[in-house]
């Protein structure tokens, strides 16, 4: 497979979807004690993010990142400011969102936007998580284990499998991040990253196969 493969077979179609359903906690939505946005590549999360405000499902709101470590160019001032600016012109009001612009991975998303929030006198009981629909399942896990003390809610924006590939246009970079995703919900509690998440029989089969075919831009460096 080269690096330019844009268009996956059926098969992995398939196999990419079971992933893909897999990542997602299917949460319902409810109110919550703050909102927070983690950063990445798709402006999708700031969208949804100012949906459920406009829902009323929080009052405070915080965005979190860095430089995307894989798209710097993508959002040169910081995937924070980039989220709030497009919040900002999505009807949230500046007063509502908090920034937390130095995170560089999820774990530290996590923890440094817990740290915006106590500086602002907020200590939240129920957080509503929002991310990338195939990031779900490991930010919750990342924060079940940073921040036990919190009820962590699980969004993302409400896209089929083929219409989010259809928004990205690059089929095998969306599975090669499916994968690389998938391989840290595996490894990441052994590090002491996040919490234990069981992974189905079919699921992993699925994960063996996309990485026996090459899917594997996205995995962690040895």
């Amino acid at each position: 497979m080269t690096d330019n493969q844009r268009v996956i077979t059926e098969d992995q179609r398939q196999q990419a979807k079971l992933i893909w359903d897999f990542h997602q906690m299917h949460h319902q939505a409810r109110p919550c004690d703050v909102a927070i946005g983690l950063g990445s590549h798709d402006l999708g999360v700031p969208a949804f993010c100012a949906e459920l405000y406009r829902a009323g499902l929080f009052e405070t709101l915080v965005f979190t990142g860095g430089p995307n470590p894989t798209a710097p160019e993508r959002f040169p001032h910081g995937e924070a400011v980039h989220f709030r600016e497009h919040a900002i012109a999505l009807g949230v009001p500046v007063e509502a969102i908090l920034l937390e612009p130095k995170a560089r991975n999820t774990g530290q998303n996590i923890t440094l936007s817990r740290e915006v929030l106590a500086a602002a006198g907020i200590t939240p009981a129920t957080v509503l998580l929002v991310s990338m629909p195939y990031m779900e399942r490991r930010s919750f896990a990342t924060a079940r284990k940073v921040w036990p003390e919190a009820e962590v809610i699980c969004a993302s924006e409400p896209l089929e499998f083929d219409d989010y590939l259809k928004s990205i246009g690059d089929e095998k970079l969306v599975t090669d991040q499916l994968v690389g995703d998938l391989q840290r919900v595996i490894e990441y509690p052994k590090l002491g990253f996040a919490i234990e998440q069981d992974v189905p029989e079919d699921v992993h089969a699925a994960y063996q196969s996309l990485l026996a075919a090459g899917f594997d831009s996205r995995l962690l460096k040895p």
